[in-house]
């Protein structure tokens, strides 16, 4: 069996940019235990580079120390622990929230707010506790259960969700994060209607696989915002009524109306604040973003009640993602989910540090790493 796994481990958090001269992820030959009860041994076959991945190395989102970061891939089943369901062979998407199943938000068919899964993962740790990953006898921390930046993986199944072979790897890869979380916002978290109008801020990943649950939910008319051309230029090709940069929100909206339905995944809580000012009365404003924890969000709190308007927080699209990953599975195939759009580019694991510098600057929306 596979006893190492060459990963991208980040040493410390908060490197200089550029990233492709700091260098903050290091690929690394690390010692990769095996698997334990209900555990899984895989090969990473593609993993997306996203905001969140950025969010710790630039130290907006904290995380123990050394980590092997990556939370969206798709990989292969290579050998399974005791009483594990899924077996060698079988093609897996993860997700980066593991549900244990027992606890109270589980039982209430939350599985998005898995308590269990949630303290793992803010430990660095499996769902079953503890490290399969070390350097020289010392614990590496596991990204959201995953850390998918690697060749190879031990992982819970309760992270993975099966998915058939003809899938792509660059397009399954998207499935677990961009269009878990964005499209799971307009379906789940927002419920939007067709007719709803919905207003999007913020276009990477996230924010337009929200674009593009949007439009495939029947939401008129669809205002895309960013401050690049280059993304609404593509939010326009995949449906949005109107794309626009920050400072022509308010023109939009005197043209378009106010949106029913405000998504914002850029992450700032000034931002948050612009989505649930502008939002029209009796508005749902779903916040998908994750901004530093000491970034606050200030409303007027009268205005709940008097404009009735209702703020969401959205956390891995509210999903579960053994139900919903084949339906979105399903739109893709019908043609109604085009998340291939959403690539920017295929570049090797050894380029993860110039990929990242691409994300901060705005210039990619998902790029996939193939190890």
């Amino acid at each position: 069996m596979i006893s190492t796994t060459t990963a991208a481990v980040l040493a410390d958090m908060g490197a200089a940019q550029p990233y492709a001269q700091s260098r903050p992820l290091t690929l690394k030959s690390l010692d990769l235990a095996p698997p334990g009860p209900g555990e899984l041994l895989v090969a990473i076959e593609a993993a997306g580079l996203c905001h969140s991945d950025l969010s710790v190395v630039n130290a907006d989102r904290p995380r123990p120390m050394p980590m092997a970061l990556g939370h969206e891939a798709v990989a292969r089943v290579l050998a399974a622990g005791p009483g594990a369901r899924l077996q060698p062979g079988a093609r897996v998407v993860m997700a980066f929230l593991p549900a244990c199943g027992h606890c109270n938000a589980c039982h209430a068919g939350e599985p998005w707010l898995c308590s269990n899964g949630a303290a793992a993962n803010g430990k660095g740790e499996l769902l079953g506790g503890g490290f399969r990953l070390s350097d020289c006898g010392h614990p590496v921390h596991h990204h959201l259960g995953l850390s998918a930046f690697a060749s190879h993986a031990v992982i819970d199944e309760r992270s993975c969700v099966a998915i058939d072979d003809d899938i792509p790897a660059e397009i399954a890869a998207l499935f677990g994060c961009a269009v878990l979380t964005g499209v799971g916002a307009v379906f789940n978290s927002a419920a939007v209607r067709p007719g709803e109008s919905v207003a999007i801020w913020g276009l990477g990943g996230v924010g337009l696989a929200a674009l593009l649950g949007a439009v495939a939910a029947g939401a008129e008319p669809v205002i895309a915002i960013d401050p690049v051309a280059e993304k609404r230029a593509l939010a326009l090709d995949l449906g949005a009524r109107a794309a626009v940069a920050p400072d022509e929100v308010g023109a939009a909206f005197a043209r378009h109306g106010a949106p029913r339905v405000a998504i914002e995944s850029v992450g700032k809580g000034s931002v948050l604040a612009e989505a649930y000012r502008t939002a029209a009365r009796g508005g749902r404003i779903i916040t998908v973003g994750l901004p530093n924890p000491a970034d606050p969000f200030t409303i007027p709190a009268v205005s709940l009640v008097a404009e009735a308007k209702t703020v969401i927080g959205s956390y891995m699209g509210s999903a579960v993602p053994a139900r919903d990953i084949p339906r979105y599975i399903a739109l893709w195939r019908a043609g109604r989910l085009p998340v291939d759009r959403l690539l920017s580019g295929i570049m090797p694991l050894a380029e993860i540090n110039s990929a990242l510098d691409a994300l901060a600057g705005g210039q990619a929306v998902r790029q996939i790493l193939i190890p």
